[in-house]
């Protein structure tokens, strides 16, 4: 069968943080001890004064001093191991840090030799000069035409249309035109009758009369 991965080892930092936190848990229990203590002896002195043993009370409130400062002991060292155990993970966030710091270093020296002083001075260079070619365009550009200019610019804005307008009737297909019938010529013009003579035709006709009978 096939082993399983295998753990990390622990690094002497970690066993020492470990070793911290395991005292100072221990303290902690031990205070918990030592308030249990002093509330039992303050109890034992209170019981020896209500039934008049001055001797019994004194002593109990002796051990109860004593534990007292034992507390008191407990909590420097508490406090002690507490900043040990800051210092340590501390020392490791500064560790990383600054690890960082070193590889951001190396990083920055790597693009200040791609990008040497002598490289930027050159691209500075091409960019004015590509700066001012572009102002000497704009000012040729922007620069006001003479009157003989502007007719010269006008002329040949005409022969342009003139061009296209020809190049557009020559691709146009003609269309062919149908000429109108000619009426053969007699040599005899005829008459058109005329209103007048219309007239005169109705005065001569001579007037119709009815037959009389027999």
């Amino acid at each position: 069968m096939g082993q399983g991965p295998s753990k990390p080892k622990a690094s002497a930092h970690d066993k020492a943080v470990f070793e911290l936190k395991k005292q100072r848990d221990v303290l902690r229990k031990y205070q918990k001890q030592l308030a249990t203590v002093l509330d039992r002896e303050h109890a034992i002195a209170k019981q020896c004064l209500t039934a008049g043993d001055k001797r019994r009370a004194l002593l109990a409130l002796r051990k109860k001093k004593y534990q007292e400062q034992l507390l008191a002991k407990t909590d420097q060292q508490l406090v002690t191991l507490e900043e040990m155990t800051s210092t340590l993970e501390y020392a490791v966030i500064e560790k990383e840090v600054m690890a960082g710091l070193q590889q951001g270093n190396a990083v920055l020296q790597a693009l200040h030799q791609e990008m040497s002083v002598e490289k930027v001075e050159a691209i500075l260079d091409e960019t004015a000069e590509a700066i001012a070619y572009q102002k000497e365009i704009e000012e040729l550009l922007g620069t006001k035409l003479s009157e003989e200019d502007e007719a010269e610019v006008e002329r040949e804005l005409a022969q342009i249309q003139e061009e296209a307008a020809l190049a557009l009737e020559t691709k146009m297909p003609s269309v062919p035109v149908t000429a109108r019938p000619v009426a053969e010529n007699t040599g005899v013009e005829e008459e058109v009758p005329t209103a007048a003579a219309a007239e005169k035709g109705k005065e001569k006709k001579p007037a119709s009369y009815a037959p009389l009978p027999a």
